[in-house]
């Protein structure tokens, strides 16, 4: 998966990458190139005591020098925009994915799983990218190189690299294949605390409303704990093995001077060239560092890669049509037909057998006990879920082959939780219809019976309203989501419960203004108040997952046994 997603991102900065294989390749040849001068300059230079020559090459030496400074340069630099780049692209099309997903594949990976695969994840794919590509022409240039230029040095001492060389490989493998597993671990862990720090930040009310503080600081300390167990074994394995590294390499400069002195002392090899020998094995050895140093990045990338790659390859239940129909015949019409919804993994269907159907203009109600179904149903009129069975059709068509941009066009939803986004009040009414000029959105305000409260607030349209519509009543989150379907100017609206939080008093005006106001608009409407609903053209009544029940508030109560319990227990009304 690694592999796959490398290559797919950062084919498209191949130029950038050539530009990097070309720099690196020139300041890894002048890196080996350095050594060879210095010997010159030492076995011909100086033993003569040719000034000139020292000079000459010594200036060349210098130019070779900077020259392999602004080619290292050049090179990161290309690297660090290709890497950046690819993140980049990574993220957008990971958030695209995501915001394709219905709501069973947010709640198979879980909102702080999916944040952590967008942000920690695709970081490190993007940094394995940017130090894989500088790294990955100059540490075999140097390696590989290093030996060459080291065994046309001199035979003589190219067995200390025979010695050396394996016995760091060795090292590298044993620690980095200890890593594998504990990246995976980290991984994990690190979605744990995402999850629990999400969890009560959300739930703060809830938290402080039960004393539960110390509790979820333990919960948290918990998670806390475990992963910092996992990151110091990590730690412990990184500790452990520069140390090695500098052992090995430290014992084999030693024994190539120890020896080499000896060969010098023979007459076998000058000094010059000594010295060009250890600098070659300092270069092999900062090669196979720099490589162990990859192969230690690659396992904790390619965990992340494999969770990055697990969203964008998540198979979707809700599939876009490819010629999706985006002319509806019968415009504001809802249909369902036998409809059956089981959700994945569950024994019984939560729905089954739902038939009736909303006429454009008219208020369908659908109410029914706790865990009835009722907003699993509105939930499939704009394809938040798909059908198990059956159907469910907007305008005349079934949702499944509809344009999804041209459905979702014709239909303004309420949730049962309104969630308001960071920004003004004007800036979360425009999220319906960005071109909604500002008498538009005063006059969706007082529909919604929320002009009054926005023109009260010191900036009025210009208000903040915090992340989540926090600094808000719950009221007010409401009429204002309200509000925000009615600037959407859909042909259907769907209230999940949406008249909650409001008074009795606001409650009646708000339907009177909305039925008044829009009357050619279906309106769906979930309540667990039935004075909501009174009025409705007709109702739906759920039990179990199944309808009892259809018909008008007055036929209800005479025929529904089911409804007259429903509206004994909140009106005391005798059926």
């Amino acid at each position: 998966m690694l592999g796959k997603i490398l290559f797919r991102y950062l084919k498209r900065y191949k130029w950038l990458l050539l530009g990097v294989l070309v720099f690196q390749f020139a300041s890894a040849y002048a890196s080996l190139s350095l050594p060879r001068l210095n010997a010159d300059i030492i076995d011909k230079g100086v033993a003569n005591a040719d000034t000139g020559y020292i000079w000459s090459h010594g200036a060349f030496m210098l130019a070779v020098s900077l020259g392999q400074i602004v080619a290292s340069v050049i090179a990161t630099f290309f690297a660090a925009r290709a890497a950046m780049s690819m993140g980049r692209d990574l993220r957008g099309d990971v958030f695209a994915r995501v915001s394709g997903f219905s709501e069973r594949e947010v709640s198979h990976f879980g909102a702080g799983s999916l944040i952590t695969r967008n942000t920690n994840d695709v970081q490190q794919v993007q940094m394995l990218a940017m130090m894989g590509s500088t790294m990955f022409v100059t540490a075999p240039l140097l390696a590989i190189g290093g030996i060459i230029y080291a065994l046309q040095t001199s035979l003589e001492l190219s067995w200390v690299i025979a010695v050396s060389v394996p016995a760091l490989l060795i090292v590298a493998g044993l620690i980095i294949g200890r890593m594998v597993p504990l990246f995976r671990s980290y991984q994990g862990k690190l979605d744990n605390v995402n999850r629990i720090m999400r969890e009560q930040l959300t739930g703060v009310r809830v938290v402080r409303a039960f004393v539960r503080e110390r509790i979820e600081e333990e919960r948290f300390r918990g998670a806390n704990t475990d992963i910092m167990v996992v990151g110091r074994n990590v730690g412990s394995l990184f500790v452990l093995l520069f140390p090695l590294f500098m052992l090995i390499l430290n014992v084999t400069i030693v024994g190539v001077i120890w020896f080499g002195g000896i060969e010098v002392d023979n007459g076998n090899v000058q000094v010059g060239t000594l010295f060009a020998f250890m600098q070659y094995i300092g270069q092999i050895m900062m090669g196979i560092i720099m490589s162990s140093f990859m192969a230690m990045m690659i396992p904790r990338a390619a965990v992340s890669a494999e969770r990055v790659g697990e969203v964008l390859d998540a198979e979707q239940s809700m599939t876009r049509p490819t010629d999706g129909v985006k002319a509806f015949p019968a415009p504001g019409s809802v249909a369902f037909d036998d409809v059956e919804f089981t959700y994945p993994g569950a024994d019984s269907p939560v729905l089954s057998g739902i038939s009736f159907a909303a006429e454009p203009g008219e208020t369908v109600a659908i109410v029914g006990s706790t865990g009835a179904g009722k907003t699993t149903l509105i939930s499939l009129i704009p394809r938040l879920f798909d059908v198990t069975g059956g159907s469910a059709s907007v305008g005349g068509v079934d949702v499944r082959r509809a344009d999804v941009d041209a459905l979702w066009k014709g239909i303004g939803l309420v949730p049962q939780r309104p969630f308001l986004f960071t920004g003004t009040i004007a800036s979360n009414l425009r999220y319906g219809r960005e071109e909604a000029t500002d008498e538009e959105l005063w006059a969706a305000l007082e529909i919604a019976q929320a002009r009054d409260f926005v023109a009260e607030m010191p900036d009025g349209l210009d208000s903040m309203i915090a992340q989540g519509g926090t600094n808000v009543s719950g009221g007010q989150r409401q009429r204002l989501a309200i509000a925000r379907a009615i600037i959407h100017q859909p042909e259907i609206l769907v209230f999940d419960d949406s008249f909650s939080a409001l008074d009795l008093t606001t409650d009646a005006r708000l339907r009177q203004a909305l039925w008044r106001e829009l009357p050619h608009v279906t309106k769906i409407v979930v309540a667990q108040r039935v004075s909501t609903i009174t009025d409705a053209d007709r109702i739906v009544v759920l039990e179990g997952g199944t309808m009892v029940g259809v018909g008008t508030h007055e036929q209800l109560l005479v025929t529904n046994d089911t409804y007259r319990e429903i509206v004994e227990s909140q009106l005391g009304v005798d059926a």
